[in-house]
């Protein structure tokens, strides 16, 4: 053999040889993430060739399935009852533009291709496995209570039950019905709705953080009275009225001029929302101290997940004395989601022990079987109970005697803070409204905590606060929770 030949057949001998590697590298290696590529159409066609599993609220399914005459590829389409009411818990599922939320995350259970469904003969028939369902832990009262009383606002409202931290109501309007973007030809409904500026598609309990104005109040006062900065609710503070921020001129002043404000007690301040106790708090406690109690009621956590990922409340870092003075007030650059409220009063009403949030209860198969539980999630120690009976306390002096008094409930225990937090460049625009509270039911043993923001009722500027807007929204969800 001459040179040449052999030569020749080395290099055809090396070109089949990278054919095989390849190859091998394509099926052994790249064939999951081929196979699971949005643009995969067999992927489509296989996820929609069956009816798909259901999200259940209450022990009734919110999804079902139906058939399309459009196309013989994609059998079947995902449908929604009362889309609009659910749609910041489910998500959508779309042929055309994918899935998210729930329907997202537990995409392989509610399509039958998760591994766990399949039998051993599945396995070796290649059968399709019956398709698994999502529990979820809402009170289908309490968010109809939520959505009813928010209207035509644009907001959000959050209820946890604080003893196991089911997420009891979670409703963000204005919404959409996701049934109109199913299938592969609702390009107009689709664009209609990303197209919208009040953003309907949003969900704004979890995914739209904003800053949280006074009931963010609470979160320094946990942290004033676990550094033992002051002994109790009720020992006075140390604070000028009005209160000049550190390191300026600037005056700090109070909404309500001619309230008690000056040297208030916690209490008393939280009762009128005394800016300048709080500013002066949050200084005197420096940023890293507020910034440790945030921390641990969740702000500035990444992986918020219940179990949809939670965008960032965020508590800043690196700022001046007056920057985490204006903190206190739950201004600066501080920004909460409603569920991070509502986490916030959860922790209280418990006793200081945060349970963990999560609005899935069971990941079921078709016989019932449980796939993954979410029924006893991790807890965590906040503030001490003495800390968390104090600021009760002074929550229900704000129902009771203060700013929170729409929130009130016969024969039942309330407590709440309003907040009222500043909107654009020198607050030109529209404030929005906060409430966070809870309420008990000694009676029944039933509790509730609740976070509500309206971001536009579309009310004038002066007619905007937590307790006229954001009041009444909660109180509705209360209510119904405790029936």
């Amino acid at each position: 053999m001459n040179k040449t030949i052999r030569r020749t057949a080395v290099v055809c001998l090396l070109m089949v040889l990278a054919l095989l590697v390849r190859v091998t590298w394509v099926q052994a290696y790249q064939g999951k993430a081929l196979a699971d590529n949005e643009r995969n159409r067999r992927t489509l066609i296989d996820r929609y060739a069956h009816p798909l599993g259901d999200i259940v609220v209450a022990g009734s399914p919110v999804t079902g399935s139906a058939k399309t005459s459009v196309s013989d590829d994609l059998k079947y389409k995902r449908t929604y009852t009362d889309g609009e009411l659910y749609a910041a818990v489910t998500g959508y599922s779309s042929q055309a533009y994918r899935s998210t939320q729930l329907e997202g995350i537990y995409a392989d259970v509610l399509d039958g291709t998760d591994p766990r469904l399949k039998n051993p003969l599945d396995a070796l028939t290649g059968e399709h496995a019956a398709p698994g369902s999502v529990l979820t832990t809402i009170d289908p009262a309490v968010q109809k209570a939520g959505f009813d009383a928010l209207g035509g606002k644009k907001g959000a409202a959050v209820a946890i039950d604080p003893s196991t931290g089911k997420i009891l109501g979670m409703v963000s309007t204005p919404s959409y019905d996701p049934s109109a973007i199913s299938g592969t030809t609702d390009g107009d409904a689709w664009n209609r709705l990303t197209s919208d500026p009040d953003k309907p598609m949003v969900n704004r309990a979890l995914r739209q953080p904003l800053p949280p104005g006074s009931t963010f109040k609470l979160v320094v006062a946990a942290a004033a009275l676990e550094d033992g900065l002051y002994g109790s609710v009720d020992t006075r503070t140390q604070s000028p009225d009005p209160f000049t921020l550190p390191g300026t001129s600037k005056v700090l002043k109070n909404e309500n001029a001619s309230a008690p404000c000056e040297n208030a007690t916690i209490r008393t301040a939280l009762q009128y929302s005394c800016n300048n106790v709080f500013a002066k708090m949050a200084a005197d406690l420096g940023e890293d101290k507020v910034r440790a109690t945030a921390a641990k009621l969740g702000f500035n956590d990444t992986e918020q997940d219940v179990p949809v990922r939670a965008a960032e409340s965020v508590y800043p870092s690196g700022m001046d004395d007056a920057q985490t003075a204006l903190t206190g007030i739950g201004q600066f650059e501080v920004t909460a989601t409603p569920l991070q409220m509502a986490m916030v009063s959860s922790a209280l009403a418990n006793d200081g022990i945060l349970e963990s949030p999560h609005m899935v209860s069971e990941v079921v198969d078709a016989k019932g079987d449980t796939l993954t539980s979410y029924e006893d999630e991790p807890s965590r120690r906040i503030v001490s109970s003495s800390t968390a009976e104090q600021l009760r306390s002074a929550m229900v002096t704000v129902v009771d005697e203060g700013t929170g008094s729409n929130a009130r409930i016969d024969g039942a225990e309330v407590g709440g803070k309003t907040g009222t937090a500043q909107h654009g460049v020198n607050n030109s625009l529209t404030p929005y409204a906060w409430f966070t509270s809870y309420a008990k039911d000694s009676s029944t043993g039933k509790e509730v905590a609740v976070a509500v923001l309206v971001e536009d009722s579309g009310a004038a500027r002066s007619e905007v606060s937590g307790n006229g807007l954001a009041a009444p929204i909660a109180k509705r969800m209360m209510e119904a929770a405790l029936r």
